[in-house]
């Protein structure tokens, strides 16, 4: 397999699987004893990795987020805990859900293995939430909870090379999400209000975003090599029927 092509067939089991942890009731407890809503710890665990910026700077790392709809939950956070302690707890939520759920994976050593080199390797640059979170430290040292923290990393690298690639294309993250297969109703799962404009004229820009996404996020993928490319993909397969979990098709939100 070529770096590009290892990206591809890696993506949509990262961007589900990484975002699993999020789903979990006991993850929203954790929002109930921060005294934040589930949105708020939603938003600002994610980037309160960048510290006590604006709610326009978190809005921009987010991206396919809708500006008031990030305001909304990052002030709300702000005004009980601060965004780097919500993303603390986030971490930690993640590392608790991994552990509970991914230690007994198929070859799970050998999964965080092949993803901590894939994490290692990738290019920040352009890509603020995926940087700031891989300088967090992992508090959970077991196998789960480490490959939690690394699908939640490349989640977020696969997320922020869309993001540049939507941008590239001539589409608004708006216009993204729309022309993505979840549609209007993504659309207001993320913030952004109705009206919407017509979808049909962005899916071709839509699919050579994917596709330039794949190529932005290939160098990580390609310090493994084809043979323990194809691995991780299979490996990553044997996870996602170990969880039994619906496979998202887009990196949008």
């Amino acid at each position: 397999m070529t770096p590009e092509q290892i990206a591809a067939a890696s993506k949509p089991m990262v961007l589900d699987i990484g975002d699993a942890f999020t789903r979990c009731p006991v993850t929203l407890r954790r929002a109930r004893l921060l005294g934040i809503s589930g949105w708020a710890f939603y938003v600002t665990g994610r980037a309160g990795v960048l510290g006590d910026v604006r709610a326009e700077t978190a809005a921009a790392a987010l991206g396919f987020l809708a500006p008031d709809a990030v305001a909304d939950g990052w002030e709300g956070a702000g005004r009980t805990v601060r965004p780097s302690e919500v993303a603390a707890a986030t971490l930690a939520e993640c590392c608790r859900w991994g552990s509970e759920n991914l230690d007994d994976a198929p070859r799970v050593e050998r999964l965080v293995n092949l993803l901590e080199r894939t994490v290692h390797a990738a290019d920040g640059s352009g890509l603020p939430l995926f940087a700031a979170g891989r300088a967090m430290p992992v508090p959970g040292r077991r196998a789960g909870a480490r490959a939690a923290a690394a699908l939640r990393l490349l989640r977020e690298y696969f997320t922020g090379a869309y993001l540049l690639a939507v941008r590239a294309s001539g589409m608004t993250p708006r216009e993204a999400v729309l022309a993505g297969p979840e549609g209007e109703a993504g659309a207001m799962a993320c913030g952004w209000p109705p009206p919407y404009p017509p979808v049909g004229p962005l899916v071709r820009r839509r699919l050579w975003a994917e596709a330039v996404t794949d190529r932005l996020a290939a160098p990580a993928f390609g310090a493994l090599g084809p043979v323990d490319g194809a691995e991780l993909v299979d490996l990553l397969t044997a996870v996602r029927a170990h969880l039994g979990t619906a496979v998202r098709s887009h990196p949008a939100a």
